[in-house]
């Protein structure tokens, strides 16, 4: 297949799936209109739910928007050579390979953040504001901005610089090399995640001695769950939305709570949370999803590897001359339909897995502080709660509210 082939391919990815995308979740704005499911009249009060509407409604429109403009962008830059007046920039920049791929991506990645910003921006200080959902300041925005781009310049630019090395010292062998780099990275972060990155963005203390603790300790000793750290973490500086996660292994395994969730939920409540994420511990979900996500990422690295070295796949975004960080860009596009099935298959053994986390916590604690909590969290962050079937399919790694309620009564 020649490059102009290609080309139209990628633009023909790229329009289906924004087209797809579209038709989505226009049928999901339809669906904002429903009755609420007689399970869930007690999450919202008429003025609620009329709020909750308002904000769906709200961000479905400006999705429609920046997804229409980031088309456009993406069209543009295909179209009128975008891609190669940056391949020209950095060749002229730079006879280093290495240096090239990354100045060639750090224009493109950090020029598209820019050109983005005001879109984030908007969201944040005008939707989230404007439903009470936002608790940053722009100089907390912006310093977040700042942060992230230092990080993906460090840690993202040796990464890449390693792939490129390696793909100049071991030609098509080079997807060995960087499928250990990547798992051997990922599994760092899965344990040191809390601990290195975090702090960057936000303080987190241990939860204090008192009724929580105490009833969490309980619990987990109940469980033959051994938890020695449990954090708390400032979420509300930025959002009055609500979470909690689950990190790392064996000794680095930890808890942490967002501020807002302790405030939002009764004791009882949370540590019914908390018994859904060990549910997801004890059932292996965690090393399912870890080993599942370093598969799939030697599969794709696999499949770059017959293409990489085809000038045609380089030429097809429009540069002159084939080159590493080119192809990467034009293999992206191309592969996005096969990453898209992926997701599918994992987002639906992901729901299969909340039910399962729901069953342990039902069955190791109790159903109704958990389903009391669920509910909580859906009215503070007035969550949808009756969305299209075909869009929970396709983007839902969670269950809808309704269908883990019932199954929680079961």
């Amino acid at each position: 297949m020649n490059s102009t082939t290609l080309y139209y391919v990628i633009i023909g990815i790229l329009v289906f799936q924004f087209i797809l995308e579209t038709i989505l979740d226009y049928l999901n704005e339809k669906k904002y209109n429903d009755p609420i499911p007689e399970e869930l009249q007690d999450v919202f009060d008429a003025k609620a739910y009329k709020k909750s509407q308002e904000y769906k409604k709200t961000n479905y429109r400006f999705g429609v928007l920046t997804s229409t403009f980031s088309l456009a962008l993406t069209l543009g830059f295909l179209l009128f050579g975008g891609f190669n007046f940056v391949d020209q920039f950095v060749h002229t920049s730079t006879n280093n390979s290495i240096l090239q791929t990354l100045l060639f991506f750090g224009i493109i990645l950090i020029g598209s953040d820019i050109i983005t910003t005001p879109f984030s921006y908007y969201q944040t200080f005008t939707i989230e504001e404007k439903f009470g959902f936002n608790t940053s300041t722009p100089a907390l925005f912006f310093k977040d901005k700042i942060k992230s781009w230092v990080m993906m310049s460090i840690v993202g630019g040796s990464i890449l610089a390693l792939i490129v090395w390696f793909f100049q010292w071991a030609s098509t062998n080079f997807w060995i090399y960087t499928w250990v780099l990547i798992s051997v990275f990922t599994l760092f972060m899965n344990l040191f995640y809390s601990k290195l990155i975090v702090p960057l963005f936000n303080k987190q203390n241990p939860l204090e001695e008192g009724t929580l603790k105490n009833k969490i300790k309980t619990y987990a000793q109940k469980v033959g769950f051994a938890l020695n750290n449990i954090y708390i973490i400032d979420g509300s500086k930025r959002s009055t939305k609500a979470n909690a996660y689950f990190s790392g292994f064996g000794k680095e395994k930890r808890v942490t709570l967002y501020d807002t969730l302790v405030n939002d939920l009764e004791e009882d409540e949370i540590v019914a949370v908390l018994a859904h994420e060990v549910g997801h511990y004890k059932r292996k979900h965690i090393i399912f999803n870890l080993i599942s996500s370093i598969a799939l990422t030697g599969f794709m690295l696999f499949i770059l590897s017959l293409f990489i070295n085809n000038p045609e796949v380089s030429l097809a975004i429009g540069v002159l001359k084939p080159s590493f960080h080119a192809a990467l860009i034009s293999f992206g596009i191309l592969y996005s339909p096969i990453s898209e099935l992926t997701g599918l298959v994992m987002n639906s053994i992901s729901r299969k897995f909340e039910y399962q986390a729901d069953d342990y916590a039902k069955n190791t604690y109790a159903a109704d502080p958990l389903i009391s909590g669920l509910k909580k969290l859906s009215e503070n962050s007035l969550s949808n709660l009756t969305p299209h079937p075909a869009y929970v399919f396709m983007h839902y790694s969670h269950p809808p509210l309704i269908k883990r309620i019932r199954n929680l009564k079961e």
